[in-house]
């Protein structure tokens, strides 16, 4: 009798599950270099800008042309708000009051509100050892939040900082499952990708100028770039592979990629932003962790 290997263990699945694990941890860190030289919501907005007009030229490769019915825009515009204008919008300043390597950590449990929302809308089975590695998995996210309680400078809001990254992460998790749904995957995977980026764009830029006024262009070409790294490897390279994979094995699984992000998000924040590990955050980390392996081995594909 032959053993069906678990799916992550197929390349067609493990190689884009671990260059978006590897590509996004690093982002965290080129995220937090740009707070002070730019208002975040402007930041964002450059960001996908640039990742804009990228990903058309990506989607040109198609020769299908960019037009689309109003259904699909209405989906790209539904991914486009979730995913590349509230998700950003609310992680952004979260990076002013917590770790980058903290951030990446509690987005690993981005695969909580992606399971619960595909149960709801797609059907999916939640698994008891599914929940059993999540409760787990927060456990430890509680004794990382109480190291940078009692870590943080005085004045720094850090409840603030978690507040944020929970909107960030519900909103990604909206757009994840929208991603999924039939509808969505009726259409080719590129364009609806550069629509919904287009149109997160153009809701980054009515924001920015809401709350932060007209643009503000530094001169540091480190700052620059930043934003083009975030744009290309961070944003065309990577949400392509990321949401394929949310198409092959769903948005609870695909958000699986979460285990290996902190790891190397944890190891630039402790190379860089000199991260003081504690008792209370050696033992989160490694909790954290091992609930979403558990979580992971607890659900088949």
């Amino acid at each position: 009798m032959s053993v069906r290997r678990h799916a992550l263990l197929e390349p067609r699945i493990a190689v884009p599950f671990l260059l978006v694990a590897l590509i996004w941890g690093s982002t965290w860190f080129v995220i937090k270099d740009q707070l002070d030289a730019v208002p975040p919501s402007w930041s964002v907005a450059y960001r996908f800008a640039i990742a804009t007009a990228a990903m058309f030229l990506l989607a040109a490769r198609l020769r299908r042309g960019f037009t689309m019915t109003l259904g699909g825009h209405l989906m790209a515009a539904g991914i486009g708000f979730f995913q590349f204008f509230a998700n950003f919008n609310f992680v952004y300043p979260a990076e002013l009051y917590v770790t980058s390597g903290v951030v990446a950590v509690l987005f690993g449990l981005l695969m909580l509100p992606n399971a619960v929302l595909a149960r709801i809308a797609l059907g999916t089975p939640i698994t008891p050892r599914f929940v059993l590695g999540t409760l787990i998995a927060l456990a430890g996210i509680v004794l990382l939040l109480m190291h940078e309680f009692l870590a943080a400078p005085e004045g720094v809001n850090v409840g603030l900082g978690v507040a944020l990254t929970v909107g960030g992460i519900l909103a990604a998790s909206c757009a994840n499952v929208m991603q999924a749904l039939p509808v969505a995957q009726k259409r080719p995977l590129l364009l609806l990708l550069a629509w919904a980026m287009l149109w997160g764009t153009l809701f980054d830029i009515i924001f920015a100028f809401a709350v932060a006024g007209p643009p503000v262009f530094p001169a540091d070409p480190r700052y620059w770039g930043g934003v083009a790294y975030l744009a290309v490897l961070g944003s065309v390279v990577a949400f392509p592979l990321y949401f394929g994979l949310i198409r092959d094995i769903g948005p609870g699984r695909a958000a699986y990629n979460g285990v290996l992000t902190p790891v190397v998000a944890m190891a630039l924040s402790t190379l860089f932003e000199g991260y003081k590990w504690s008792g209370l955050a050696i033992g989160g980390a490694v909790l954290a962790l091992a609930g979403l392996v558990v979580a992971l081995r607890g659900r088949s594909l």
